[in-house]
């Protein structure tokens, strides 16, 4: 465990963080917001755009800024 924790701080110090890489750039991501708050392009519609996931826009969109999304309208039938 010690050596293990040695290499960390090692790999740190050269400037390792470690994990995986984000699959879309600072740019991407920031598009995608931008796309997403304006309600021009649906979430999937965006996925398409950078050949990712619904789940990778979803983990890329700031929830915090987001403009809450209105259901859609159903069709009312009169009985």
């Amino acid at each position: 465990m010690a050596n293990t924790n040695d290499e960390i701080t090692s790999a740190r110090a050269r400037g390792r963080v470690g994990g995986r890489r984000p699959k879309l750039t600072e740019d991407q991501a920031a598009l995608a917001q931008r796309l997403y708050d304006e309600r021009e392009k649906t979430v999937q519609q965006i996925a398409d755009m950078f050949d990712v996931p619904r789940s990778t826009v979803y983990g890329h969109l700031d929830k915090s800024r987001t403009v809450p999304r209105q259901p859609k309208k159903t069709a009312v039938t009169k009985l």
